[in-house]
């Protein structure tokens, strides 16, 4: 009779803790906000930053891209400064910039600083487009499709969201040139405040994988001409 007891409470015991376990898996899942939902707040929040730091980075092949690397501050009026590394013609080249104004100014690995229209900088690499709320950032993000929360990751500190969405190939050009197509991609949205810590996708026919992140939202910033 003590044995059957024991079975008995074994097994209800065992059916009490999977049906926990179950429905700690529900609530878990249930709790995550909504893919679409995010990524909408990210675009309404990204369009309020004033500064930010910026990195892109590249894995593996982006031979389709002009762009490799680049490190740097932007403010939402465009004014930016930084490094920066370029494809030429199979070699990596690292070249600092300054924008401020219309005005580009170039150094590259020897020589001097060159001033330049900012103009040219569009075929090659703009980053004074990225805190622009028409073709930047915010831009990329409120044409985002197809988004999905697929769970909650920490991101340079921050908690943040990890989102699966397509990313339009026509808003993701402004920010790295060489994209023509929609992408899948995944965004990194923040936890507290809806900002967007990190983006990355694969780039189309190359295989490699681009990422971008921000941080130092809103700090302050001074870039002034070399």
């Amino acid at each position: 009779m003590r044995r059957l007891l024991a079975i008995a409470l074994a097994l209800l015991l065992s059916a009490l803790a999977a049906c926990t376990g179950s429905s700690k898996g529900r609530a878990s899942a249930d709790a995550l906000p909504a893919g679409a939902d995010l990524v909408a707040a990210a675009a309404a929040e990204m369009r309020t930053v004033t500064t930010a730091r910026f990195a892109i980075k590249s894995k593996g092949s982006v031979k389709s891209l002009g762009i490799r690397g680049a490190d740097g501050v932007i403010t939402k009026q465009g004014d930016a400064e930084g490094t920066a590394q370029i494809d030429q013609a199979g070699a990596i080249a690292e070249f600092g910039f300054v924008i401020s104004g219309q005005t580009l100014y170039v150094k590259g690995p020897t020589g001097g600083w060159q001033r330049l229209p900012l103009a040219l900088a569009s075929s090659v690499y703009d980053p004074s487009a990225i805190l622009n709320p028409d073709r930047g950032v915010a831009h990329l993000l409120a044409t985002a499709t197809s988004a999905r929360t697929e769970g909650r990751e920490s991101v340079g500190g921050a908690a943040a969201y990890k989102v699966a969405v397509t990313l339009s190939g026509q808003a993701l050009a402004a920010l790295v040139p060489g994209i023509t197509t929609d992408i899948a991609g995944t965004l990194w949205v923040g936890a507290d405040r809806r900002l967007l810590y990190r983006t990355a996708f694969v780039v189309p026919g190359d295989g490699g994988t681009v990422t971008i992140s921000f941080r130092e939202f809103d700090a302050p910033v001074k870039i002034s001409a070399p």
